[in-house]
């Protein structure tokens, strides 16, 4: 087993995935069709890899935590659907993991906090995200009775976190000073 190599990987399949070239949204709708027709959407096809590739990695996998907390993040934040709703039970896999080596997730917690900030300051995100992220990972965790309690916190927590950053990231260029300042207020 080469750590190396797995972890440059799922960098590299990561970063072909986000892509600018690869963001179907950013096109036209007629652009959007003809590339769909030629070549399908990759970003599933390439997600559905990683997530395949993560889950075959067996007792490997707490050495990817919480290095790859980020890059899995980045993925899920694509805005397509069907990837993200293969790809967010990764992070329940990953809280999995670490608690049951740790019996905490701390470690998976801190960071996928620490990075969703940065993400969402980039301009990813959205309402669809948050709700898709929460129904997922609370399922998961309520199928597992030693995370339930746990993981539905966490699950608060992070939803919570998420709002509040949508909520400023789209008032930031808004000339209501008060709803910007209450915004800012919540966030803190």
């Amino acid at each position: 087993f080469s750590l190396q190599l797995w972890n440059n990987y799922f960098h590299l399949a990561v970063a072909f995935l986000t892509q600018d070239s690869l963001q179907l949204e950013n096109f036209s709708q007629a652009k959007r069709n003809s590339i769909l027709a030629k070549y399908g959407d990759m970003r599933a096809t390439i997600g559905a890899s990683i997530r395949d590739m993560w889950y075959n990695l067996g007792h490997h996998k707490i050495e990817f935590i919480p290095g790859m907390v980020g890059p899995i993040l980045e993925m899920t934040l694509v805005p397509e659907l069907e990837l993200r709703k293969s790809t967010i039970p990764i992070f329940f896999d990953m809280m999995l993991c670490e608690y049951q080596l740790t019996e905490s997730f701390s470690r998976f917690e801190d960071e996928i906090l620490r990075k969703l900030d940065s993400e969402v300051e980039g301009g990813r995100g959205d309402e669809q995200y948050k709700q898709l992220f929460e129904s997922i990972l609370l399922s998961c965790c309520r199928r597992h009775p030693e995370l339930a309690k746990l993981g539905e916190n966490f699950v608060a927590l992070v939803t919570g976190l998420l709002e509040r950053l949508l909520d400023y990231r789209a008032v930031m260029n808004d000339e209501n000073k008060t709803y910007s300042m209450s915004c800012t207020v919540n966030l803190l």
